[in-house]
């Protein structure tokens, strides 16, 4: 076992480099502010702190008459308890604890009327019925919308919501040691709001909404549609914006479906009028928008500034499907299927080639000629793969749908290009191998290391997914698990294949970054150009035996993400992930809370009770918080951590287990070599490091030895906390070291800091075998056994200290090899991708 050891490290110093970590802000020059440079300690820790409000109710959950009435008709209204539950549950409540509280709830109808008072604080959902004519005849639809720029007040005027807005576009630069990089992450670092800036007025400043949209099956039979619309506000960091709370994600329409009818699908006039339905409903979501975008809502912000607010469009989120029908194209089979630019259809793989991009004026003058000339209007919509529909967007000034769209990482490339394509295109190799290569594989995936957040598949050959996550955690796996199988001797296109994916995960590696840099992306778009040789390589290897059209729209899309991240920030602020969840609870009001009639109008009155439950709870989670922060004050207790952070520092060690005898160790694990003389090496172990730790022996011995009847204390689980190469923030590593977690032997591997026999500082991965604290003298050490994984020479084991461990590691075995050896999965994460990329191990 080795002795050498490294210096105890830091959470901050196991992954800093050396350089200059210096970042600089730029504001945009309307907003009057001058630029700030800041060092690495200091850069966003002046951003307002909710925390720093004062309590500014002392009864949030008014109008309900107490805050027990509240509490309980929150847990009504999330278990979806029917009337006669209800009014089991009161009954229970009041004859056990009857008097022990105020509490004045006796049945049903008392939780919904201080539902239906509380409902009255918040903008709710408007019906409307749009008429539409076809074929001389008038149809009607109905709508419901809960008006934008009200839902935006209603933000505005919440006081929790209201130090956290972001009004002025930025430009943020970081310090490499040499030059300061440009790099983006929030919507109002992209080019794009900046742009939006200069249009406005000197003291304008946008307020942008993210609207999504997309149909989902309420029922299991798909019998029962829904087609919800939810807004995010663009100005909230993404921290509140894109998880549950007041200031996240909400349902602010709701669409009407144009029924399947078997006589009229696939006639043009019947899918004119779908778009027109979708477009004049969208319309009167957008309606209160329209006039404040171009004349601007004078309100008097947080920070004491009277500003403009301009109320635009910043993005759309959607699949592609309904990207076609926001930007009123032909769709797939189209001339030109893009809805951002006018690649020729068959040149959607060409990421090489810069196509004009779509514009307004260009749209609204075809659409203008069709009304006037039904022949000349047709061959110029035609022409650019237009419909000859009004688009809704076009009423909101600053909200060209051709700007707002953007790509989704989800359906673009997890369930589409990988998950309908390149997956779909694996499995038909393997077929054609034999049942034995679809067993290999299905077998290696099974063997596959688990990992936190790392979803495991038993087999994946014989199975498909509709879920977009799946498909990214076998895209991670499958270049492991196949590449002893489709190997360029046994299936040459299929090999052609591997190389096709291994492009495509780091291009998705670069597109799903949190924070880009200039030279992220830079990289990122040079690997779309990797790609797409390997693609047409595979064509070419494949011939005539090719089945798949390759040029089709989410194949292309990687021509714009990139252009989107600088102009919107990272790819999380487009993606339809937080948006989807929301069908989740709609799916369950529809079959837990619902009669199956007028099912639009009941979902949407228990969706606004959520919102205002939401509202609710967070004002009363802020007064407790303040409440208790001014009790611990009075008691002189500031030194409390009130943060959420589980545990300070570099590591954490968990799931302690009962201490025994270094004899007891050795005993229980005789058959393993590794604990093989373990006290006797761990004291040689001890009588090198304690010294480099400056760490005295006990009762001023000159070598420490230990008892056989000494006591050891194990752990199983340990967190590691380290600074991200990608965005610079502490991320956490839940690593384990466990004999049977969830009925299996796990060992998880990590990346540790050592040194060589020169005394010279490297960075190996290791298999974490045993961990443990270990008493000398007054000092308890954090120690562990582990097996080197990248030494083909020297000790098979060592002890570390776990202040070594820089961050977790996941390897997988090479299914090929005889020696044992083992592949970093460095598309485990973001971090772990970078590092590898700029060899910082």
């Amino acid at each position: 076992m080795g002795s050498n050891i490294p210096a105890p490290i830091s959470a901050a110093t196991a992954t800093t480099s050396d350089h200059l970590d210096t970042f600089k802000t730029e504001y945009h020059p309307h907003s009057g502010r001058a630029p700030i440079v800041e060092s690495f300690s200091v850069y966003g820790t002046n951003k307002p702190e909710t925390t720093q409000s004062p309590i500014i109710d002392d009864e949030p959950w008014q109008p309900f008459s107490c805050r027990a009435d509240f509490e309980f008709a929150e847990l009504a209204h999330r278990a979806a308890l029917s009337k006669d539950q209800t009014n089991e549950l009161l009954k229970f409540i009041w004859r056990v604890a009857a008097g022990r509280t105020k509490f004045t709830f006796k049945t049903h109808n008392d939780v919904s009327a201080a539902w239906t008072r509380a409902s009255s604080q918040l903008t709710p959902f408007e019906r409307h019925v749009v008429p539409v004519e076809y074929k001389k005849e008038n149809i009607e639809y109905e709508v419901y919308s809960r008006p934008l720029w009200d839902w935006a007040l209603d933000l505005l005027d919440n006081p929790l919501l209201a130090p956290q807005f972001v009004w002025d576009a930025q430009r943020l630069y970081k310090h490499d040691g040499t030059n300061f990089e440009h790099f983006f992450h929030e919507p109002w670092t992209g080019d794009r709001w900046w742009n939006l800036q200069t249009s406005l007025p000197h003291n304008g400043a946008p307020f942008t909404f993210i609207l999504y949209a997309d149909k989902t099956h309420l029922s299991s039979a798909g019998t029962v549609k829904a087609y919800p619309v939810i807004a995010r506000c663009g100005n909230l960091p993404v921290e509140i914006r894109n998880v549950d709370g007041p200031g996240g994600g909400r349902l602010v329409g709701w669409l009407p479906i144009v029924p399947a009818d078997s006589d009229e699908d696939g006639k043009l006039s019947y899918t004119n009028l779908k778009k027109v339905v979708w477009h004049k409903s969208f319309k009167i979501l957008l309606e209160t928008l329209s006039l404040i975008s171009k004349t601007g809502f004078a309100h008097q912000c947080y920070d004491g500034i009277l500003r403009w607010l301009f109320p635009l469009i910043l993005i759309l989120s959607a699949d592609y499907e309904e990207q076609c029908v926001m930007a009123l194209i032909r769709g797939f089979n189209s001339a030109c299927p893009c809805p951002i630019c006018l690649v020729p259809k068959d040149k959607l793989t060409d990421h090489s080639t810069i196509y004009p991009t779509r514009i307004i004026d260009d749209a609204q003058a075809c659409v203008q000629l069709w009304n006037m000339d039904r022949t000349a209007g047709e061959a110029a919509l035609k022409k650019q793969s237009l419909r000859p529909v009004d688009n809704s967007l076009w009423i909101v000034e600053r909200s060209s749908p051709h700007d707002t769209l953007s790509q989704d990482p989800l359906h673009a490339y997890d369930s589409g290009l990988f998950g309908d394509h390149m997956f779909e295109e694996v499995k038909d190799h393997l077929k054609t191998l034999g049942r034995t290569a679809e067993k290999t594989t299905d077998d290696q995936f099974a063997a596959f290391p688990r990992w936190r957040n790392l979803n495991h598949f038993d087999h994946v050959t014989n199975i498909s997914f509709s879920d977009g996550n799946k498909y990214l955690d076998i895209s991670k796996q499958i270049l492991y698990t196949t590449q002893n199988v489709l190997t360029r001797k046994d299936d040459e296109a299929g090999y052609a294949l591997l190389k096709c994916i291994a492009s495509y995960l780091h291009a998705y590696m670069y597109i799903t970054f949190d924070v880009h840099t200039e030279s992220t992306i830079t990289a990122g778009e040079a690997e779309i150009l990797v790609f797409q040789k390997c693609l047409d390589e595979y064509i070419e290897i494949l011939g005539d035996e090719a089945t798949k059209n390759w040029n089709f729209p989410k194949a292309h899309s990687m021509r714009h993400i990139f252009s989107d991240i600088r102009a919107k920030g990272a790819a999380r602020n487009f993606s339809t992930w937080p948006n989807e969840k929301h069908h989740g609870p709609i799916k369950r009001a529809y079959k837990l809370q619902t009669n199956g009639k007028d099912i639009a109008n009941q979902i949407l009155r228990l969706d606004h009770t959520t919102f205002v439950s939401v509202v609710l709870r967070n004002r009363i989670n802020h007064f407790d918080d303040e409440r208790r922060k001014a009790i611990l004050s009075e008691r002189e207790l500031e030194t409390e951590d009130l943060d959420d952070r589980s545990f300070g520092g570099h590591i954490h060690l968990g799931a302690p287990q009962s201490a025994i005898t270094f004899a007891q160790l050795e005993n229980d694990n005789v058959s393993n070599r590794a604990f093989g003389q373990f006290r006797k090496k761990l004291s040689t172990f001890l009588n090198h490091a304690l010294p480099a730790y400056n760490i005295p022996l006990p009762d001023g011995k000159t070598w420490l030895t230990l008892s056989a009847q000494d006591t050891v204390q194990e752990y199983q689980y340990l967190k590691v906390n380290y600074e991200s190469v990608v965005d610079w923030k502490l991320t956490t590593d839940h690593l384990r070291c466990n004999p049977s977690f969830h009925g299996r032997e796990r060992r998880d591997c990590a990346l540790v800091r050592t040194q060589d026999k020169d005394g010279n500082n490297k960075n190996i991965f290791v298999r974490i075998l045993f961990m443990f604290k270990q008493s000398i003298g007054s000092q308890t050490l954090d120690l562990a056994l582990v097996q080197p994984m990248d030494a083909p020479t020297g000790p098979q084991h060592a002890f570390i200290t776990l202040h070594s461990v820089i961050r977790g590691a996941l390897l997988v075995p090479d299914f090929a090899s005889t020696r044992g050896d083992f592949f970093l999965i460095d598309y485990v994460d973001s971090d772990m991708f970078l590092r590898s990329q700029r060899y910082m191990f």
